[in-house]
């Protein structure tokens, strides 16, 4: 309905006339007005006669469109909203039961490996230069190279080593390292192989096969099923679960080479049911190597770093470039029990202790 103004009465102008507001009145203004309402009518009588002389197929044929035009937005309406809460229940439910997405990106703001921010090489500059404001720029080139050049780096590398989040340039790579890379560690940790292990057997009584211990994450795989226990993730230590293996914990502390002020430190005991394939995948960085302790390893057990496979040994340390392609499986009997490792990230052997400091700076947990 469109309201009209009619014109004013003889009685109605001398009311105005007597009104304080018709001082500033200027009879243009008036004569606009009236030009308006002329306007106006002419546009209503327009629309009235073009309306008569449609015929019924286009009337019929807008009718059709408008009722099509209100089922779409109300179906629109009713479905949209179940979508997302269908998701928010899902997630909501795996946080619950401790699982994580493993491998799949799982876009946590606290996932060093999921959370792909813009503008990261800014950030990771503008860390470098604020740790050398304070220190120094000696011992820096490295790592302003990889900064620099970033983008380039993980373009450009090979499918076999595609670091997911840092690439430090010109350091030696293989898939597989010795065990004098990083000796005095590997040593340590396998003279308290029975400390560890022990640790474990009082921690894996727990499980049952209704839920999952607190303390435990189970992380997807394509099939079978693979829990881990962590004292130290991305950096971070786990104060509850370190009170629950005390003497591993202190070990940790003994330790040379091991990462821990930094996101991309981690300590955790990992275990493969039977049956149990992890998706082949990328580690985030190449400064680091991965460590695993055997504490048990049934056979038909495999890791393949790189497209090379090795075997794990109880006791024995492994040591490997997470940042190749590589993939674990357990294809034992149910009756072998799960495969087992302390599983430790150590410095890379050809990173200098100037760039570790400055590595721990720039990658400090929450920075």
């Amino acid at each position: 309905m469109v309201w009209v103004p009619l014109s004013p009465t003889s009685s109605d102008r001398r009311a105005l006339l007597r009104a304080p507001s018709t001082t500033t009145m200027s009879l243009e203004w008036l004569s606009d007005w009236s030009w308006s309402l002329d306007g106006l009518r002419d546009f209503i009588a327009t629309g009235i006669q073009s309306f008569r002389d449609c015929d019924a197929t286009a009337l019929v044929a807008v009718a059709c469109l408008l009722v099509l035009f209100v089922w779409y937005c109300y179906h629109v309406g009713r479905e949209q909203p179940r979508a997302y809460a269908t998701v928010n229940a899902l997630m909501q439910s795996a946080e619950a039961n401790g699982v994580q997405n493993g491998f799949v990106y799982c876009q946590s703001p606290e996932c060093v490996r999921c959370s792909h921010h813009d503008g990261l090489n800014q950030k990771l500059y503008h860390n470098l230069q604020e740790y050398a404001k304070r220190y120094s720029w000696s011992g820096m080139g490295r790592i302003h190279k990889g900064i620099r050049e970033q983008g380039r780096y993980l373009n450009s590398r090979p499918s076999i080593q595609k670091p997911e989040v840092f690439f430090l340039p010109d350091l030696p790579t293989t898939p597989y390292f010795s065990r004098d890379a990083q000796k005095h560690d590997v040593e340590l940790l396998e003279r308290n192989f029975q400390t560890i292990l022990c640790e474990f057997e009082t921690l894996y009584k727990a499980f049952s096969n209704c839920s999952l211990p607190q303390g435990w994450k189970m992380n997807s795989t394509p099939s079978g099923e693979w829990f881990t226990f962590y004292l130290v993730n991305q950096g971070m230590c786990v104060p509850r679960n370190c009170r629950r293996c005390p003497r591993t914990y202190r070990l940790l502390g003994s330790l040379r080479t091991c990462i821990g002020n930094n996101v991309f430190g981690n300590a955790c005991i990992s275990v493969l049911s039977p049956g149990t394939v992890i998706a082949e995948h990328y580690g985030p960085t190449n400064i680091r190597i991965r460590c695993h302790l055997g504490l048990k390893t049934p056979s038909n057990c495999e890791l393949v770093v790189g497209g090379e496979p090795q075997c794990w040994a109880e006791g024995r340390c492994l040591l490997f470039d997470d940042s190749f392609l590589h993939t674990a499986f357990h294809e034992g009997a149910p009756e072998e029990g799960p495969r087992v490792v302390f599983m430790v990230d150590l410095w890379h052997p050809n990173v200098a202790a100037a760039e570790r400091q400055a590595l721990d700076f720039i990658f400090a947990p929450g920075r």
